[in-house]
Formats: C-alpha cells, sequence, structure tokens
C-alpha cells in the first residue's frame, strides 16, 4: 500500500466573483447618466451641427444652393445675354459601394462679343459673392473660372464656342434625400411676349414653351427663361431676326444670334435641323 500523499495545486488566475456579488450603486448610476448625456449630445449635434463632408447633405438640402447660385450668376453677368438652362439630376453615381447617390447640375448660357469671353468671365468673377472667392485662371483649353458657393456646391465657367459662355453649378455626388424639386413658373412675364415674337419671325407655330426654367434673385425677383424650338428652320433666320435686335444684336455668328428687347435677353442657337429660342428675364445687377 503506497503511502504517497496527493496534494492539489491552488489554482492560478483572479479569483471568480463571489456568489451574489453586484456593481456597486454609484457605478451603475454613473454609468446611466452618462448614457443618456452622450444620447442627448448626439442628437443635438444632429439637429444643430452642419455637415462636415458633402456626402452627409442631401440633393434636398443643397437644391437652394444651387438654384440661388444660378441667381448670382445671371445678376453678375448683365453684360451678356444670358439663358437658363433646365437642371439635370444624375443618379448613375455611388456615394460608397453600398449607398447610391445623384448629382445636381444647373447651368447659364451667356452669349458675349466674339473676342471679349475671357473679360467677361473675369467681371462675372468679380461681381460674384465676395465669400466664394471666384477667380478666372488661364489653361491649356482656355481661360477657367471657378468658385466655391458654400455648402460644397461648386460653381465653374469656360467659353463653349465663339460667343457663348456656360456656367455650371454643380453640387457633386450626395445622397439623395427627398429628391430635387426644381424652380418652375408659368411664363407670366414679358418674356413670354417676346418669344411668340421671335417664333413667328421665324416662320414658327407659337405653342406653349417646351420649358420653364427659374432662378431666385439675390435682390428679390426670378429670373425666367422660356424655351422653344422652330422646326423647321426659316430662310435666313440672322435676317428675319434682325429687325426685332435694332440691326445691333450683341452676338452674330453662324451658331448664335443674341440681342436684348425691352428689358428681355433673347438668345437663338442654330442647330442644322432647328432653331432653339429662349428668351430670359434676368436679375438687377
Amino acid at each position: 500500500m503506497s503511502n504517497a500523499v496527493h496534494t492539489t495545486a491552488p489554482p492560478t488566475g483572479p479569483r471568480p466573483p463571489a456568489a451574489g456579488s453586484r456593481w456597486p450603486r454609484w457605478l451603475i448610476t454613473v454609468t446611466a447618466v452618462w448614457v443618456v448625456l452622450l444620447a442627448g449630445l448626439t442628437w443635438m449635434s444632429s439637429v444643430e451641427d452642419p455637415p462636415t463632408v458633402r456626402e452627409q447633405r442631401t440633393l434636398t438640402q443643397a437644391g437652394p444652393v444651387v438654384d440661388g447660385a444660378i441667381g448670382e450668376i445671371v445678376a453678375a453677368a448683365d453684360a451678356g445675354v444670358p439663358a437658363l438652362v433646365p437642371a439635370e439630376v444624375d443618379r448613375g453615381c455611388r456615394i460608397s459601394p453600398f449607398a447610391d447617390g445623384a448629382t445636381l447640375t444647373r447651368s447659364v448660357d451667356l452669349a458675349a462679343p466674339v473676342g471679349e469671353e475671357q473679360a467677361l468671365l473675369r467681371q462675372v468673377a468679380d461681381r460674384l459673392p465676395a465669400r466664394w472667392r471666384a477667380g478666372v485662371r488661364l489653361t491649356p483649353d482656355g481661360p477657367r473660372l471657378r468658385a466655391d458657393a458654400g455648402e460644397f456646391v461648386t460653381v465653374t465657367g469656360r467659353p463653349a464656342t465663339d460667343g457663348r459662355i456656360r456656367f455650371t453649378v454643380d453640387t457633386g455626388c450626395r445622397p439623395v434625400g427627398d429628391d430635387y424639386d426644381s424652380a418652375g413658373a408659368a411664363p407670366a412675364g414679358p418674356e413670354a411676349g417676346v418669344l411668340a415674337e421671335v417664333v413667328r419671325a421665324l416662320n414658327g407655330r407659337v405653342d406653349d414653351p417646351e420649358s420653364v426654367v427659374s432662378a431666385p434673385c439675390p435682390g428679390g425677383g426670378v429670373a425666367r427663361t422660356i424655351r422653344s424650338v422652330v422646326d423647321p428652320v426659316a430662310t435666313a433666320p440672322q435676317a428675319a431676326l434682325a429687325p426685332l435686335a435694332g440691326g445691333t444684336p450683341v452676338v452674330e455668328t453662324p451658331e448664335v444670334y443674341a440681342y436684348r428687347q425691352d428689358g428681355v435677353a433673347v438668345l437663338a442657337d442654330f442647330q442644322p435641323e432647328q432653331v432653339v429660342v429662349a428668351a430670359t428675364t434676368g436679375c438687377a445687377g
């Protein structure tokens, strides 16, 4: 019979909590207060703090910024002949691999005397709001205007063809939100009568306009463009429009004929099979 004595080694590591032990009451109270405080701060931040990146601001929220920027451009570009372009919403972008987005783009076409496009770009840059930090620089592709309208909305401008400049306001890709509600208005201003007169001069049929585009002016009021398409094209359309322009158009090229009549800007875009005519009531500069 063995006389060996068997002993059990003491357990290693921390001792398990005694049965029935609980957190101290003061620690539970402090934790609960901290959770409530953190939730409150998070809610206040979501309500009051502005978004810190573009991806946090929706198309719905950016829409008024874009519309206001178009009005600022029209007001700053009164030396030319403007025409507002219908808004475009491109839903083909992605904010992340898991989230779809959309881009809102609005534009203004500006007819300018041939050879004066760069000077007019600089004039517009000087008249835009100072906070936009607008500037024009020369690039290998010609002069380019760039500005920051705020809320991650960019503004660019460049000569498109001889006698025409295009300004573009762009949101970049962002969440759609409740979508963009374009600012439209009934053609109740003097531009409606002027447009009808132009269409008749081109032997077109005076119907309802193809599109109505508007934007708020910075000093109040609304800039509005109504647009019609004349098809087929009348013979010698420039000559047909010359009496309406008083013989002194602002721009006359094979592609563009632009003038002002009774405070309304008229821009005729000559295309191979049709003429697109825009009549615009602008903003006070």
